[in-house]
């Protein structure tokens, strides 16, 4: 669609954009939408990528959110493997790779996240990221060659590629630079819980430690730590985090800080008729008074109805209660809220049952939980943080 064509933009083709082009239509918003997307596959789901996509069992087709026809139903245009490369908000355009323009009436930014890249694995060969459905492609092709694997970060996305490299044999060793895994979130309990579970299944965690270099002319052959060992790997995955995707708009003059900031109801700050969705949007959560991202796969859902809801009048505050969860071992990690290392923590081990539950307390109220394989106190967690339960009051139900 060129220049002088108004409609609903949508940048960003993955769960938070597709899911506003679909809330839309079920309010009956009949007018053209046009979903940008950079990379060429239908919109997929990214959760199970670092999951069972990675096993040999698992189709090697990308898990898709919508098949073509349900995309034809939608009545959206498609334009896929295209890449939004600048915005004028000015004049209502978006730039795009191939050189078009794509003009709006109204725009949902929905490029969501990247993953963090190294640059010490430059030019190396079995050096990966996983973000993209291409990225777990290579990973899986990696895996069928029964590498050595070394994974660095022990946060989700790192300790689930471990789970699923042992789960089809693999030798693995992973390494996280803090004391605990996920311990600048959980606190160094919980992450010893979490690297217990990890070692039972025949994984070699290392904390406290860092790479300082690869080891390699072609390939990666080991990875040099902080400490001064040397580990061999023939394939080394960073699960180092993502950064919000937020390059194409460099020069746009929005607020871009960390996300690109919204208001309450997801609209762009000073900028009429452009909203954010999904990982890359930035706002101030009602439970939590606390500007904040939120990476999660239902947080993306809940975006996706806030902003068409602003879109056809009917503002909301976007405020539902963070969620994630991880599938590990067969174990179902959960979290709810917004836990920190810093918070009062309260944890109940069940060695015998493997059923552990964290809560996490701040200003005498449960501002997070976690639970492995306990969904009915997970409810429990949901629903107190929700509600600015007095934690003790939840503490007290564990027993």
């Amino acid at each position: 669609m060129h220049a002088g064509c108004m409609s609903v933009v949508i940048v960003g083709a993955s769960l938070a954009g597709l899911r506003t082009a679909e809330a839309l239509r079920a309010r009956s918003y009949g007018e053209p939408i046009v979903l940008v997307g950079a990379e060429s596959e239908l919109p997929y789901d990214r959760p199970p990528l670092s999951k069972e996509y990675l096993s040999q069992e698992h189709s090697t087709t990308p898990p898709v959110l919508r098949s073509a026809a349900g995309l034809d139903e939608l009545g959206v245009e498609l334009r896929l493997g295209t890449r939004a490369t600048g915005l004028d908000p000015r004049r209502r355009r978006v730039q795009l790779a191939d050189g078009d323009e794509l003009s709006y009436d109204t725009l949902v930014i929905a490029t969501g996240a990247d993953a963090r890249t190294w640059t010490l694995g430059d030019g190396l060969e079995g050096v990966r990221t996983l973000r993209t459905v291409a990225d777990a492609d290579l990973l899986r092709a990696d895996f069928d060659r029964s590498p050595r694997v070394l994974v660095l970060g022990g946060g989700f996305i790192g300790a689930e590629v471990a789970a699923a490299a042992r789960k089809r044999g693999l030798d693995v060793e992973l390494v996280e630079l803090r004391p605990a895994l996920m311990s600048g979130a959980l606190g160094a309990r919980v992450g010893e819980l979490l690297a217990q579970m990890h070692r039972a299944n025949g994984v070699r965690v290392r904390c406290g430690v860092t790479a300082s270099g690869l080891v390699g002319e072609r390939r990666v052959e080991a990875v040099e730590l902080s400490d001064g060992t040397r580990v061999a790997a023939d394939v080394v995955v960073l699960g180092l985090g993502v950064i919000p995707a937020t390059a194409w708009l460099q020069g746009s003059g929005l607020d871009i800080d960390n996300g690109v900031s919204c208001d309450p109801h997801l609209g762009v700050v000073g900028w009429p008729g452009i909203h954010a969705v999904g990982d890359v949007a930035r706002w101030t959560h009602p439970i939590f008074d606390e500007s904040m991202r939120v990476e999660h796969w239902t947080n993306a859902n809940e975006h996706a109805d806030v902003v068409a809801s602003a879109i056809l009048g009917a503002p909301r505050t976007a405020g539902g209660v963070p969620y994630v969860w991880s599938d590990q071992y067969g174990r179902k990690i959960q979290i709810v809220g917004r836990p920190a290392a810093t918070d009062e923590i309260t944890v109940n081990e069940d060695p015998s049952e493997g059923r552990h539950t964290a809560v996490y307390e701040r200003g005498g109220r449960v501002a997070g939980m976690l639970t492995v394989d306990s969904p009915r106190m997970m409810l429990k967690g949901r629903r107190a943080v929700a509600a600015g339960t007095p934690a003790a009051d939840l503490v007290a139900s564990l027993h």
